[in-house]
């Protein structure tokens, strides 16, 4: 430096005079990965069960995670979180779902700090952690980390991925999505506009190439720089659906039924050992007995109907390995699988969504709380051969959940092992261990576990701190001592938590409470159920009698955690979800919609239509030859559409799957104010008029309500987007039927009074109490 340092040369190792020619440069010191850091894969599959995979079990053909497992490790004591968004949380940041802001899934903040449905400030993610450790970092898929009321192009994005240590993103951000028509796909920070899909289009296969484009990408520019890939499928969530020739080749592997299916699977299990000596099947009640007939008390037109979803499921499981493989052969020819770790789990347990008898009306389920008619719309009929295509949204029966979660009990959601304990493998081909310490791992592990593992393994510390803030310390604890060590020691004990249920792991112990205990009994009290895992790992022995003091125990530890963990408190009174905060009533204000734009958010569109009456108007110019679709909301899953076709309007309303049309007079051309105008009518129905220069042209007198998560895909102006919400319609004009032969101007959304059966309760910020919304 020169004879006194100048501000902005602070800590320049060069030297700076004030003329170049008697300065020396300096190469700042580039952050960069460790020596030989691998690469890492994290495949993560969404509600998929312990038995869904080959090396857990399963009949469905997956060679490719065979191959995997077959070299590497298979974890048979893995546990996660109930539910996906609290699973991908502790996944992404270490610590335990509650204090990752993920008490639930990500729909709504109730107000408290571990239910904010949003990564914490101080906590960073491995993504971040191995980022700033000098690795490339790509996600894939489903994301599900942010609260649904800033997922809008208008939101806050401090919990998107980007935001949260992803160098790229491409997927859905929501929960789920349809894998034939996805209602919102994402790049990076924005949302992706493309008007319709190309023919044969599949989700699946479009997260594979992006994937893959994203490493190709890199190692066009950086041979060396490891990366670090999350891949999220979206399948096999509901609705379940695969492409028609992978269905094709699972056809007649499930015409035996569940029973045999479970009884199959749970042989193979004790033949590789996945389960210890002396595990039972649970049966009866345990065995979830309401929720699953036997199936030689089926009908003919049941099994068949009923083995087909199964059909579908499969394949769809089929479709996640086929996409693991391009991944490895892609690995293959850069010659990279040696210094690659690939990770495949599950979020949770397998879920029994589809109820006793399945569905083909997915939409149709999410309307817990509300009091439908006798009536409602459950599930759709639907040729045998449409199951899993773009016009069914299905969902397989619960006897299959209960395959799917072999050897345990109960499902998603539940706090039995059925809702988790899931697969977890890892494959490392280079690793520096000998291949004869690879194979079956059976230490307790928890999702939580997985960050700092992973950290270890590449060799990066975490971050210390994270915008200036001291990060949080992990609760997961790496288990890479495991590769090297078949007796190296698990994870002690693991509190669990779910709508007020609770359960509590510890030494070999569980102890679960199935209901939620009420103010009088305490967080502590109401009923528990006490299993020994270590003789008993699908908990068929409750012996709670037999062990009170250790009950005891156990429910006061799970007190303690809970307290620790930010879990309280517990919704005794229902009011924990349903409880929105004031800032979201501006999403329900009216709004004007330009033509031909993305879609307006799916979220963002439900706050103007659910539960509520309301109205779309729209002005418009026709010509001679004018048609096209004027508005659309939803699709084959459920929603509504105005158009003009053969001169005349068109209303079309997708209640679920049934169709129900109405056309209107012939229109002169010129111009014209067209109003669609949603009336609530008792017993969760509209009234569906649309006016024409304020003169009535069309009505509908009685539909079902759309409302739980219908529409799903949001509102598009001038055409119709993603999945038709009309099939027939979308036959005779494909490709969105975007409006042509005159000008669209604006469609204004209006919301009306809302539905008296609207429970949502709204926190004023001037105010210490609730109040009902209005």
């Amino acid at each position: 430096m020169g004879r006194a340092a100048a501000r902005g040369y602070e800590g320049f190792g060069g030297r700076v005079e004030e003329f170049a020619s008697a300065s020396t440069p300096w190469d700042r010191p580039r952050r960069g990965a460790p020596a030989g850091a691998p690469n890492i894969v994290v495949v993560l599959v969404d509600d998929l069960g312990f038995s869904d995979l080959g090396p857990f079990g399963s009949e469905i053909p997956t060679p490719n995670i065979d191959r995997l497992a077959d070299g590497g490790w298979v974890f048979t004591d893995y546990r996660t979180a109930p539910v996906c968004s609290p699973a991908r949380a502790a996944l992404l940041t270490g610590l335990n779902p509650h204090r990752a802001g993920f008490g639930t899934v990500a729909h709504v903040d109730p107000g408290y700090p571990g239910f904010t449905c949003e990564l914490p400030e101080d906590a960073p993610t491995l993504a971040e952690s191995l980022r700033a450790g000098g690795y490339a970092t790509f996600m894939v898929g489903k994301w599900h980390l942010t609260v649904e009321s800033e997922l809008h192009d208008g939101g806050d994005r401090s919990s998107w991925p980007l935001q949260r240590g992803f160098d790229r993103y491409f997927g859905s951000m929501d929960g789920f999505t349809s894998l034939h028509h996805p209602h919102r796909l994402v790049r990076d920070n924005s949302v992706v506009d493309r008007p319709s899909l190309p023919e044969g289009y599949f989700l699946t296969d479009e997260l594979t190439e992006e994937a893959l484009g994203m490493i190709d990408g890199l190692r066009a520019n950086d041979a060396a720089k490891p990366f670090f890939l999350y891949f999220a499928h979206t399948a096999v969530h509901g609705p379940v659906q695969a492409k028609a020739e992978d269905i094709a080749r699972q056809r007649g592997r499930y015409a035996a039924g569940w029973d045999a299916l479970r009884e199959a699977r749970f042989a193979r299990q004790r033949e590789l050992g996945i389960v210890p000596p002396g595990t039972r099947l649970p049966e009866g009640e345990q065995a979830d007995a309401s929720l699953v007939p036997s199936w030689d008390s089926l009908t003919a037109a049941e099994r068949e109907l009923f083995a087909r979803h199964m059909e579908v499921y499969a394949a769809s499981v089929a479709e996640v390995d086929e996409s693991v493989g391009r991944l490895v052969q892609r690995l293959e020819e850069l010659g990279e699988l040696d210094r690659t770790i690939i990770v495949v789990a599950s979020d949770n347990g397998g879920t029994a969504e589809g109820g006793p008898g399945g569905t083909r009306s997915y939409f149709a389920q999410f309307v817990a709380g509300t009091p439908v008619p006798g009536d409602w719309v459950r599930d759709v009929p639907r040729e045998l051969e449409l199951l899993g295509g773009p016009r069914v949204h299905g969902h397989y029966p619960a006897g299959w959940a209960r395959v799917s979660n072999t050897p345990f009990r109960s499902f998603k959601g539940g706090l039995y092992e059925g809702g988790v304990h899931a697969p977890l493998l890892l494959s490392w081909p280079g690793a520096p261990v000998q291949r004869a310490e690879r194979g079956l791992r059976g230490q307790f592990v928890f999702v939580a576990d997985l960050a700092p593992t992973l950290l270890e393994l590449a060799g990066v510390a975490p971050l210390a701190e994270r915008h200036g803030r001291p990060a949080q310390e992990p609760d997961g604890r790496s288990f890479a001592a495991a590769l090297g060590d078949a007796a190296a020691p698990g994870r002690s004990a693991q509190y669990f938590e779910s709508f007020g249920r609770r359960a509590m792991v510890s030494a070999g112990w569980k102890a679960v409470s199935p209901t939620a205990p009420t103010p009088a009994e305490g967080a502590a009290g109401g009923r528990w159920e006490l299993y020994d895992l270590a003789g008993d790992p699908s908990e068929t022995r409750d012996v709670a009698a037999e062990h009170p003091s250790l009950l005891g125990e156990l429910a006061e530890s799970w007190r303690r955690e809970a307290w620790r963990n930010t879990v309280f408190p517990l919704d005794d009174d229902g009011s924990l979800f349903r409880s929105r905060p004031e800032r979201e009533c501006a999403l329900a204000e009216p709004v004007r919609l330009p033509p031909f734009r993305p879609p307006l958010e799916r979220f963002r569109a439900s706050r103007l239509t659910v539960l509520r009456s309301f109205e779309v108007r729209a002005e418009l110019v026709l010509g001679p030859e004018a048609s096209g679709v004027i508005v659309a909301h939803g699709d084959q899953g459920g929603g509504y559409l105005l158009a003009i076709e053969g001169g005349r309007s068109l209303v079309s309303y997708n209640a679920y799957g049934v169709m129900h049309r109405a056309h209107g007079a012939r229109l002169e051309p010129g111009e014209h104010l067209l109003s669609l105008r949603f009336d609530e009518l008792d017993g969760l129905r509209w009234r569906v008029v649309v006016e024409v220069d304020g003169m009535p042209d069309a009505e509908l007198p009685a539909v079902p309500m759309l409302l739980g998560m219908a529409p799903f895909t949001g509102i598009s102006v001038g055409y119709d987007f993603g999945g038709p919400v009309d099939w027939e319609l979308h036959e005779r004009h494909p490709g969105g039927f975007r409006f042509l032969g005159g000008e669209l101007g604006a469609a204004t959304y209006l919301p009306g009074a809302r539905s008296r059966h609207d429970a949502t309760v709204i926190r004023r910020l001037d105010e210490a109490v609730l109040a009902v919304a209005d």
